[in-house]
């Protein structure tokens, strides 16, 4: 069984000027991260030329599908029955992505294929994640 998934999809960034386009995008989720997803835009969907990496809580992503979610740096609203809004925020600024609703049901599918919902604890490695950390101290 893979312990990682990654997924190609398109995105739409929403923006004012000089407007919205379609952006590629990588969703990735692994069990040695057991909570989190990842999305990365390339370089060219970033105003410095630079790759953009976000990870949140793969909980967060699923509840955005449903009703409009979280509080902080990210967050997840459904747009009509085909849509799915991502807002992301820093000190910057903020950026709005639209991806495709079925796009992002499927990677979750694909994901609690590697960690069942509610399984995420089991795959923690706290004694080497705490180690790690003192040896870092």
């Amino acid at each position: 069984m893979s312990t990682a998934i990654d997924q190609a999809v398109q995105a739409r960034l929403i923006a004012t000027t000089p407007g919205s386009r379609e952006i590629p995008a990588s969703l990735r989720y692994d069990h040695a991260d057991p909570f989190a997803v990842r999305v990365t835009f390339p370089p060219a969907a970033s105003l410095d030329g630079a790759e953009v990496v976000w990870t949140f809580g793969r909980d967060l992503l699923e509840d955005g599908l449903r009703a409009p979610s979280g509080t902080g740096d990210v967050r997840i609203w459904p747009c009509g029955p085909e849509a799915v809004v991502v807002e992301f925020h820093t000190a910057e600024g903020m950026a709005m992505v639209q991806f495709g609703t079925q796009d992002l049901r499927d990677f979750l599918v694909r994901s609690y294929g590697v960690v069942a919902r509610g399984g995420e604890g089991l795959h923690l490695d706290v004694d080497a994640d705490l180690a790690a950390l003192l040896r870092e101290a």
